[in-house]
């Protein structure tokens, strides 16, 4: 195991964590985050969120996280579904929302919970979700690599367990 894998386990691994994603769509493209050390090639796009902390509502921790990774200020739309994340060493129980940029300026932000050394957050940006299906299926993230379009996940309601 390397060192930024322990430190993903320590930080992350062996329990059930609750989480919060964004789907943040502009020009008909997805905001999305790459992650180094994670899934299971080692390289995992996703969409920006996190994990809330006790005491802090859903929206509060999307509106965090927003801001510690993209640089940007969100408004919260709408809840569109769970899914349920489990890839060894981290299980978590995400709520995805749609929402939208009011402010900031889009920029690679940090993960508190990993040292300067070990940052896992690696690149930004707005992608066509259909592109990055041909491109990079294994590299993404479950929700999106079980999604056909944007708007397929948009559209979703319920609880899902995809892997």
């Amino acid at each position: 195991m390397t060192q930024i894998d322990a430190k993903i386990s320590e930080a992350y691994g062996q329990k059930l964590r609750v989480r919060v994603c964004g789907i943040c769509i502009k020009e008909d493209k997805l905001l999305l985050v790459h992650h180094k050390s994670l899934g299971k090639t080692g390289s995992l796009w996703a969409p920006p969120g996190g994990g809330m902390e006790y005491g802090e509502s859903a929206e509060e921790a999307l509106i965090r996280e927003f801001k510690e990774e993209t640089g940007l200020t969100i408004e919260i739309k709408d809840f569109l579904f769970v899914h349920e994340y489990l890839d060894r060493p981290l299980h978590g129980i995400e709520l995805f929302f749609l929402v939208n940029s009011i402010s900031g300026e889009l920029k690679l932000g940090s993960d508190p919970e990993m040292t300067t050394e070990n940052q896992i957050l690696t690149k930004i940006g707005y992608h066509n979700l259909e592109m990055l299906r041909t491109q990079e299926m294994e590299n993404l993230h479950y929700v999106l690599q079980n999604s056909s379009s944007i708007n397929e996940m948009i559209n979703r309601k319920g609880y899902f367990k995809f892997h």
